[in-house]
């Protein structure tokens, strides 16, 4: 056993991912139930919490010297288990830069440091690939992301910086710094006509995306991309969970996407 806390509870899924690629995963004992990433977490890690909600008593009951959380939405469950007694760290990464961050603490809370910046290189040298990779000079496509559809949500900051990355141009860019969703709301639906993107990306947190509901809504069939069938799906999962994943399946998914309309 390293130095660090021995006994982790992940209460978001990205935790718990970076801690299983830094083969510090028999630290945890304790995770979402969101948690897709890696597959094995599911199978071998009880799941003590949704999202937002979780039995106190359930986490208490475990032992952790260590609860890890994520942004504004877990800000009163872990102040609970701090009352409780429990030690916490809640992360709230909203960029490329504040995921790479979160890794590297991670990493040092748990003492595999070394190890966490091997990763952090790693992750920086495939953003770089990717970014090298664009085609010089080539079109760059519109594209609206759409996190949730009622109301209408934009793409938070990791997802803009990463389609801008991919090579396309994010629609609402200008609502991607707010730190809540409440901020990325698009009130008009209208709006997106008007912005008229080449390509749609839904990516409903935790249930189907439907791209017949999409290209039915009114006014939507005059946008390029309802027109030209450049509707898609991205598993909140792999990119509305800001970790590894995002960084590296979620953005292939957007340069694939990408790369897709610019051959028709």
């Amino acid at each position: 056993m390293g130095s660090g806390p021995q006994r982790i509870v992940c209460l978001s899924t990205e935790t718990c991912e970076v801690l299983y690629c830094l083969g510090e995963q028999q630290r945890i004992v304790g995770i979402s139930g969101f948690t897709v990433r890696p597959p094995q977490a599911r199978k071998e890690k009880p799941k003590i919490a949704a999202f937002t909600s979780a039995k106190i008593d359930e986490i208490i009951a475990l032992e952790p010297d260590l609860v890890l959380g994520y942004c504004d939405l877990q800000a009163g469950l872990l102040a609970d288990l701090a009352r409780a007694g429990l030690e916490v760290h809640l992360f709230n990464q909203r960029s490329i830069a504040g995921i790479l961050r979160m890794i590297s603490t991670l990493g040092a809370l748990v003492g595999a440091a070394e190890r966490a910046a091997e990763l952090v290189a790693e992750l920086e040298d495939g953003l770089l690939q990717v970014r090298n990779a664009a085609p010089q000079g080539a079109a760059r496509p519109r594209v609206y992301f759409e996190e949730w559809n009622e109301p209408l949500i934009s793409g938070i900051g990791w997802v803009s910086e990463l389609i801008e990355l991919a090579g396309g141009q994010d629609c609402f860019a200008e609502l991607a710094s707010a730190p809540g969703a409440r901020q990325r709301i698009i009130a008009d639906p209208q709006e997106v006509v008007r912005r008229a993107p080449d390509i749609i990306i839904g990516s409903w947190c935790g249930k189907r995306f439907r791209p017949e509901q999409v290209s039915a809504r009114d006014g939507w069939q005059a946008i390029p991309a309802v027109r030209n069938g450049q509707l898609h799906e991205i598993k909140s999962a792999d990119i509305l969970q800001p970790g590894v994943g995002a960084l590296t399946d979620g953005l292939q998914q957007l340069v694939g996407i990408i790369a897709g309309w610019r051959a028709r």
